[in-house]
C-alpha cells in the first residue's frame, strides 16, 4: 500500500495516519519524509523498535521532520490502571501481558527473548546465531545495573570481541538496553570511560538472575532501573550520567543542568541506606547543583540536611 507513498496519503481519508513498527517497511525514511514534506497536514505517528537515525533501514535521520518519544515499561503512574503495586512491578516488570498475569511465567520471559531475536535483531542487523546473541543478552541481563567491560564479557562468553561489540550496539539501538556513561570533568581519580549498562525492563532483570521470590535485599538494584526509566520518559532526549571517583565513592545518576550546574540523584529503596559520602565529595568538585534522594515516597518531596549535605526527598512523580 505505501509503494507509492505520496498516492497513498493522497487517499488517506483520516487526519491521522499510524504506522506501528515501521521499520519493517523497506524504506520506512522515504515514507516518513514525503509524509512531512508534501502533507503538512497530516499527522503521522510511527513506532519502531529501533531509533530512527540508528538503523541501517533509515537513510534519512529526518531531522527537522520529527518529535521523538522514547516508549518505556509501565510507570509508576500507570499502575493504577493494571491493578498492580509497585512491588508487581519491580519483580514482573512493566511489560502489560507480565505485569497483567496473576504469577509470574518464565514462559513468558523466555518466548519474549527468542521472539526479540526474530522479530527485530535478525530483521535489522542480519545476526544468525540466536545462540550467541541471547547469551550476550541473558549476561547482560545478570550484569545489569554494573559496570560493562568488553573484553571481560568477551572472555567470559568465549566470544570475540568485534561480535560482543556489535551485539551491544544492536542492543542499545533497540534501546533493550541502556548503557550510562560516567560523567568526569576532568578532574583526577575519576571512572572516565567504563559504562554502566542498564536492561530495558526489571523483570527480565529477577528473571536472569533467578530472583524467585523477590528478597528485600533484590528491591534497591530493580527500584535504581525504574528510576532510570522514568528519566527515559520524561525526558527522552537528555543524557543521564553515572559518577564515580577510583576510591570507590559512586552516585547512582548524575544530570547537567544549565552551564556549570549538576544535578545529582542517589535512589534507594530503604532511604535509612542512604549515606551522603559520595554527594558531599562530588560537592567539593562540583558546587553547583541539586541533590536528590529519590524512594518510593507516596507523599509531597521534602528537604533534608544530615551531616552538613542539604538535599530533596523525593517519590518518582517529582521527577522532572
Amino acid at each position: 500500500m505505501v509503494r507509492d507513498p505520496a498516492l497513498f496519503f493522497r487517499n488517506c481519508d483520516r487526519p491521522i495516519v499510524i504506522f506501528d513498527e515501521i521499520h519493517q517497511l523497506s524504506d520506512p525514511s522515504r515514507v516518513l519524509k514525503i509524509a512531512a514534506d508534501e502533507f503538512p497536514k497530516l499527522r503521522v505517528l510511527a513506532t519502531g523498535s529501533s531509533t530512527l537515525a540508528a538503523s541501517r533501514k533509515f537513510r534519512d535521520t529526518l531531522t527537522g521532520r520529527k518529535r521523538q518519544l522514547r516508549l518505556v515499561p509501565v510507570l509508576t503512574g500507570e499502575l493504577a490502571a493494571f491493578g498492580a503495586t509497585l512491588e508487581k512491578r519491580l519483580y514482573h516488570g512493566g511489560l502489560p501481558p507480565a505485569l497483567l498475569d496473576a504469577t509470574k511465567q518464565p514462559s513468558f520471559y523466555r518466548e519474549w527473548l527468542d521472539s526479540f531475536f526474530a522479530r527485530d535483531i535478525q530483521r535489522l542487523f542480519a545476526f544468525r546465531d540466536i545462540n550467541r546473541f541471547n547469551a550476550l543478552f541473558e549476561y547482560v541481563l545478570c550484569q545489569s545495573g554494573g559496570q560493562l567491560e568488553t573484553s571481560r564479557t568477551a572472555t567470559s562468553l568465549g566470544i570475540s570481541r568485534q561480535t560482543v561489540e556489535s551485539h551491544l550496539r544492536a542492543l542499545e539501538v533497540t534501546q533493550a538496553l541502556t548503557l550510562v556513561r560516567p560523567f568526569h570533568g576532568g578532574g583526577q581519580g575519576e571512572i572516565v570511560r567504563q559504562p554502566k549498562a542498564y536492561a530495558f525492563d526489571t523483570g527480565f532483570v529477577s528473571f536472569a538472575r533467578g530472583w524467585d521470590p523477590l528478597r528485600p535485599s533484590d528491591r534497591g538494584l530493580l527500584w535504581e532501573h525504574l528510576v532510570l526509566e522514568t528519566f527515559q520518559a520524561l525526558r527522552p532526549d537528555e543524557p543521564v550520567r553515572y559518577w564515580r571517583d577510583k576510591a570507590g565513592r559512586e552516585i547512582d545518576f548524575v544530570r547537567p543542568r544549565g552551564r556549570d550546574a549538576i544535578d545529582a540523584y542517589e535512589c534507594k529503596w530503604n532511604p535509612d541506606e542512604f549515606d551522603t559520602g559520595a554527594i558531599k565529595v562530588f560537592r567539593e568538585r562540583y558546587p553547583k547543583g541539586e541533590n536528590y534522594l529519590v524512594t518510593p515516597l507516596s507523599g509531597p518531596s521534602y528537604a533534608k540536611k544530615s551531616k552538613g549535605l542539604e538535599y530533596k526527598v523525593c517519590g518518582l512523580e517529582s521527577l522532572t
